[in-house]
């Protein structure tokens, strides 16, 4: 689930994509890469780390040029390592710099194809190097020295044909700008902006969310579409095209669970609304269930969950108290790898404020319950901070199912939901009572949004793949090698030695 921005400008680009990755951070705290292009040259700087971390004030200045590409990076599909980091680059044809968010869920198909029939090196297990030498050998199979717009639409629908999964990307070319597209299906987001130049002129940004814009005063223009492709080119023209025969329009409803900044705006969705609508549908079920309840107060946990929290208190007539008090320097523990290292986060993140929980029947909300790590330990925060009973509530339904798509819930194994009823969960987690938004009333908190949505991508709640051939055999391939503790998963971050394209000292 990772970030992407690119940018044309009529100055300098590398200090504004440095800003929209720092609003994208929430959606990889793996790795941060940024490359611009000056002189026919490719000027790169990525590792791994936050962005403040991989970047320094001698790294920006050396990031010259009026157009560029940025990405943090969640990993997913294949190892981690500095090695990983992007954007990936390729010198054939033109030479092309990518950035991806997403999975291709056919990518082993894809390396055999690219080996076999296009010639092409693969030197990584990612699936964005995979992306990367599809969009190329696309482009090279056309043969012109000098591409125009309808070559690089070719490219773009040629991949469409070929990829499967959810995928978003942005690619920069070398002396011929910008291009970005989304797959056919919509489940990854991408956004666009337009704003004046400070030396007149147009300048675009593309983009994982419209925070990014909002920051660098760009005009949300709306969302690249299922199935388009986005040229911008060096002299800030913007040419766009349907790339896909038959594009639908199925974004994944866990950006509006979880991902996503509630300040965004995602396929014409306030997620902030959504989210409030999530709380106000969870509150009627709980009346509807247990109309005499006896909460004293609702507590969400921060910060995902709060916008909901707010208003089922509201809806339930109770007070809405902060309980936890949320360590900003402890990163999202979700897209932590490894249950250790969540386990050991969770405290470090929520200390709790004993007043809020003493004699008192708590209601905590959260957005999901994915593997039951952090609301088990939170629950047990709250009674020995007093709470006489402890009610836990999820604003969104129970997640059963892996995710193929760009999540990392690979193995059906870890998901606590998994095969249980939601008695055995409420045990397992050790609430008193606990209660699931049920996933019709999760579609409608969404649609009600953008009722031209075709539909989501909820897999994770009901097993129904939107995209690809996903079988079992599929699925117990990605549990065995992005499960935790894979080899596969550690062996590039114990070596290191995987050859790419390195930073300048």
């Amino acid at each position: 689930m990772c970030g992407l921005v690119g940018i044309v400008g009529n100055a300098e680009v590398a200090a504004d994509i440095y800003d929209a990755l720092t609003m994208l951070q929430h959606r990889g705290q793996d790795a941060a890469g940024i490359m611009t292009f000056k002189d026919g040259k490719f000027l790169q700087r990525k590792g791994e780390g936050l962005v403040r971390d991989v970047f320094r004030t001698q790294h920006m200045s050396q990031l010259l040029g009026n157009f560029g590409i940025g990405h943090v990076r969640y990993p997913t599909q294949g190892s981690s390592g500095t090695a990983l980091a992007q954007p990936f680059y390729v010198n054939s044809p033109y030479g092309i710099a990518l950035a991806h968010n997403g999975n291709l869920t056919n990518a082993n198909k894809l390396t055999a194809e690219l080996f076999r029939s296009d010639l092409r090196h693969l030197n990584t297990d990612s699936d964005s190097e995979v992306l990367l030498n599809v969009f190329a050998h696309e482009l090279q199979r056309l043969g012109k020295l000098v591409p125009e717009p309808e070559d690089i639409f070719s490219a773009v629908e040629a991949v469409h044909t070929r990829c499967e999964g959810g995928y978003a990307a942005v690619a920069m070319i070398a002396d011929h700008g910008v291009v970005a597209f989304r797959d056919p299906n919509g489940i990854r987001p991408l956004v666009i902006g337009i704003r004046q130049g400070k030396h007149g002129g147009d300048e675009y940004m593309v983009a994982s969310e419209s925070v990014a814009l909002d920051v660098l005063g760009f005009k949300l223009l709306g969302d690249v579409a299922p199935g388009e492709g986005v040229y911008i080119n060096p002299n800030g023209e913007l040419i766009r095209r349907q790339c896909a025969k038959e594009p639908r329009l199925m974004p994944c409803i866990f950006e509006h669970v979880y991902f996503a900044r509630p300040d965004s705006m995602m396929d014409g969705i306030s997620v902030y609304k959504t989210r409030m609508r999530q709380g106000e549908r969870l509150a009627r079920k709980i009346l509807r269930e247990r109309p005499d309840h006896d909460i004293d107060v609702v507590i969400p946990i921060p910060d995902t969950s709060r916008v909901a929290g707010q208003s089922l208190a509201h809806e339930l007539g109770v007070k809405f108290r902060e309980g936890f008090m949320k360590n900003r320097y402890i990163g999202r523990t979700f897209i932590m790898p490894g249950q250790d290292e969540r386990r050991k986060s969770v405290r470090q993140k929520l200390n709790p404020v004993p007043l809020e929980f003493k004699d008192k029947t708590v209601l905590l909300v959260d957005d999901s319950i994915v593997r039951g790590t952090t609301c088990g330990q939170i629950i047990q925060m709250a009674r020995d901070s007093g709470a006489r009973k402890v009610y836990f509530a999820s604003a969104a339904p129970p997640v059963r199912y892996p995710n193929v798509y760009g999540i990392d819930m690979p193995a059906a194994s870890e998901l606590i939901a998994h095969g249980r009823e939601v008695q055995e969960i409420c045990e397992l987690i050790g609430a008193d009572w606990m209660v699931y938004q049920d996933l019709e009333d999760l579609f409608e908190c969404s649609r009600e949004g953008n009722e031209g949505i075709d539909g989501f991508e909820s897999s994770v709640f009901d097993g129904e793949y939107s995209a690809g051939t996903i079988d079992q055999a599929y699925l117990r391939s990605i549990e065995a090698a992005r499960s935790e503790g894979s080899a596969l998963r550690l062996a590039v971050a114990q070596d290191g030695g995987v050859v790419g394209l390195h930073n300048d000292n």
